[in-house]
């Protein structure tokens, strides 16, 4: 119990920081949604079929009961550093996705199907270490658009890519890029994407994270081939506004597979 209190307590002062950050937030962004990405690390073992269990018993249906979702559940199939899943969580509110685990904590029905996971003891964890990032959709494409194929768990994987920036201006302009004809010409070459998020609180920044589904990988080479022939796509990239410098200084690039609980 008192680490239970504890828990609450320390996540309440975090749950503070972040409402008070939302509150400062301008118009345009509140109407945008926001993203929380988390990131758990295993080890190779019996870890992923737990934490499986946890996001498909506990962790998803808590959230979906405080309005969030659909919520994606994927596991790292191209990428570094695996076994990983990664969770991407939608919601309206940043101060909420802020304090998802706050809630969580005084969660009684969440808590008693996430106990295994939860309350993992330090000689038998469930995960290695887990990152959270908190990100706002793009003006321009300002909420989540899940593949068709997700309504009838159909064949999928997805692409999420993200855009490091050598400053803060050159991460501005590669924003603007997007909203100056780069939507466009992704769904032009048959793309289907997911989001498009700026990150607010996360690491490696300045930086944004955009998302993509596919088939197969099949589809996925085609496409980008597609995408790199297209002559909107050269005569923006050679573009004065955008081509000054190198605006984007590494990318990241993973593929992965949706866990069999994935709403997306």
């Amino acid at each position: 119990m008192e680490r239970r209190r504890f828990l609450a307590a320390s996540l309440a002062a975090s749950a503070a920081v972040a409402t008070r950050n939302a509150e400062a937030q301008t118009p345009a962004l509140r109407a945008r949604e926001h993203y929380q990405i988390r990131r758990y690390a295993l080890a190779t073992g019996p870890q992923q079929k737990q934490l499986e269990s946890f996001l498909a018993d506990a962790l998803i249906p808590a959230v979906s009961r405080m309005g969030c979702g659909p919520v994606g559940a994927f596991n790292l199939s191209i990428g570094p550093e695996t076994p990983a899943v990664y969770v991407l969580i939608p919601g309206k509110d940043a101060a909420a996705l802020a304090a998802i685990d706050l809630s969580l904590a005084n969660d009684d029905e969440f808590l008693k199907a996430a106990d295994p996971v939860w309350s993992a003891p330090a000689t038998s964890p469930a995960f290695q270490r887990v990152e959270y990032s908190l990100l706002a959709a793009f003006e321009g494409w300002p909420s989540l658009t899940p593949p068709a194929a997700a309504a009838s768990k159909g064949k999928r994987i997805f692409q999420l890519r993200t855009y490091e920036s050598p400053s803060y201006k050159d991460h501005v302009v590669k924003v603007k890029m997007f909203h100056s004809g780069e939507f466009d010409i992704f769904l032009k070459s048959g793309f289907h994407p997911v989001f498009f998020g700026d990150t607010l609180i996360g690491s490696r920044m300045p930086n944004l994270t955009y998302m993509l589904s596919f088939t197969d990988m099949n589809e996925l080479d085609a496409q980008w081939n597609v995408f790199r022939d297209n002559p909107d796509w050269k005569k923006l990239s050679a573009d004065a506004r955008f081509a000054f410098e190198a605006i984007v200084s590494n990318i990241t690039n993973l593929v992965l597979s949706p866990l069999a609980c994935s709403q997306i």
